[in-house]
């Protein structure tokens, strides 16, 4: 008898590797970082690392007033390194001060926002219909409303203060959350390891907060990175035209506007803050724009491969 011929192992090449699960294909990549996005991380650290450890030093009074010592220009008193105002405050103090009230106003802005749009689209994508057309009719009437008329009108009528500038802002800026939210959950509805469990008679709850939050979260979570410098250029517009933080509270719009009525003797009262939105909106910027291009490279990828 002859023995048996045995089989060749397979080559490499034709060594079949096992598919992904269904519920990794609609996962983000995190992409690494380029110099750019280390150069904006860098500069969000010194911002950070200024308006946290400046408020700490001894003798660091945003409030305290010295009518002797007004129009100190920057880096030339050793007791004030930016120099002071036109009542003698510091103005370092009040720029941390002023970083910590306006960029905790943002964060809390961009939160509330990220969450109210994120639930709004998710439960919109994976509802549709009636449902579905009822929350974004809204959300495009909401869309439609100018915010700096409608703040301008609340605060003619009730008074200008913060809180009603952040309750404005979170009763209108969540518009594109959700129709990014709403997106990714109705792409995601038909995908394998959401019907599945549909068909086992979980329920809808279960389903979106399980497999659907998620990927929502990540592309949400993108967009309120990359939202943080325009909402911050939104807020301290707001202060610098008093609609917002209301004196002596400083914020760095409320130093610009300020600052403005002294430009001839002390540029540096408004400069100076100024600087700073700069340096945070070109910071945010630099760090989620390799985010939000991923983002989006991912989105083409997974509408190329339904489409095949």
């Amino acid at each position: 008898m002859t023995a048996p011929i045995a089989s060749p192992p397979a080559s490499p090449a034709e060594t079949v590797t096992p598919a992904p699960p269904a519920d990794t294909a609609a996962r983000f990549t995190w992409p690494r970082l380029r110099a750019a996005e280390w150069v904006g991380i860098g500069i969000l650290a010194v911002v950070a690392a200024f308006i946290l450890i400046v408020p700490l030093l001894p003798g660091s009074d945003p409030y305290a007033q010295d009518l002797s010592a007004s129009f100190i220009r920057p880096f030339t008193d050793g007791a004030h390194l930016l120099g002071t105002d036109m009542l003698g405050r510091d103005l370092a103090s009040r720029l941390a001060l002023g970083g910590q009230v306006s960029l905790g106003i943002v964060l809390f802005v961009v939160a509330i926002n990220a969450f109210i749009g994120m639930v709004v689209g998710m439960i919109a994508g994976y509802a549709g219909g009636r449902l579905d057309n009822l929350l974004m009719g809204w959300a495009d009437v909401q869309l439609a409303m100018p915010i700096i008329l409608v703040l301008i009108a609340l605060s003619a009528a009730l008074g200008p203060s913060v809180w009603l500038m952040v309750i404005t802002l979170a009763a209108t800026y969540w518009v594109g959350y959700a129709r990014v939210a709403r997106s990714t959950a109705m792409s995601l509805k038909s995908r394998d390891f959401v019907v599945a469990p549909r068909i086992q008679g979980a329920t809808a709850q279960w389903i979106v907060s399980t497999h659907i939050a998620p990927h929502v979260g990540v592309q949400v979570l993108i967009l309120a990175s990359a939202d943080i410098g325009g909402v911050l250029l939104l807020t301290s517009s707001f202060d610098y035209l008093g609609l917002g933080v209301q004196a002596p509270t400083p914020s760095w719009g409320l130093l610009i506007s300020e600052g403005q009525k002294y430009v001839r003797e002390a540029p540096y009262l408004a400069l100076i803050p100024g600087i700073a939105i700069f340096l945070v909106v070109i910071g945010t910027n630099l760090v989620s724009q390799r985010f939000t291009a991923e983002r989006d490279l991912s989105t083409l990828r997974r509408r190329k491969k339904a489409r095949a």
